[in-house]
């Protein structure tokens, strides 16, 4: 099953058992992964690539972790708690993601790889880890490993 219908009729199965948190996650995924679909033109396709959504995911994601981080700073503890609920819904859709030792023995190669000594092949160092990676990991924690290995 293609994960676009995996998520349709998992909003189905929420609907039907009164699940309306994530019943709401789901319709709003599927509104961004349509409007998405609609930007890249992409219309004599049902569906998009599960790649292309896994994207979308990760875009949504994100935005929620800046929400929860911006209401815990404005003390709205009750909002941060339904992002944190929201963003745990959309993990479920997200493919495994490396744990920090991976990304530690990918830097190391790929720092040996390219030659880097300093801090001045950062940006080189990230973008060929991130390529190595290719969405298995978050780019915060791939950031994190490399300056950490740089010094």
């Amino acid at each position: 099953m293609k994960l676009h219908q995996q998520i349709e009729a998992e909003l189905k199965s929420a609907l039907k058992s009164g699940e309306k948190e994530k019943a709401g996650a789901l319709r709003f995924l599927i509104s961004a992964i349509k409007n998405h679909q609609i930007e890249i033109k992409a219309k004599g396709e049902e569906y998009l690539k599960d790649e292309e959504i896994v994207a979308v995911i990760r875009r949504q994601a994100k935005q929620r972790k800046d929400s929860v981080s911006e209401y815990e700073k404005g003390g709205r503890t009750d909002l941060a708690e339904k992002e944190k609920r929201e963003l745990a819904i959309l993990e479920n859709y997200l493919p495994v993601q490396a744990g920090e030792e991976k990304i530690r023995e990918i830097v190391k190669t790929k720092k040996e790889e390219l030659g880097i000594t300093d801090k001045s092949g950062f940006g080189r160092l990230m973008g060929a880890v991130m390529a190595e990676l290719k969405g298995q990991a978050d780019g915060d924690a791939v950031k994190k490993v490399v300056e950490e290995e740089l010094g």
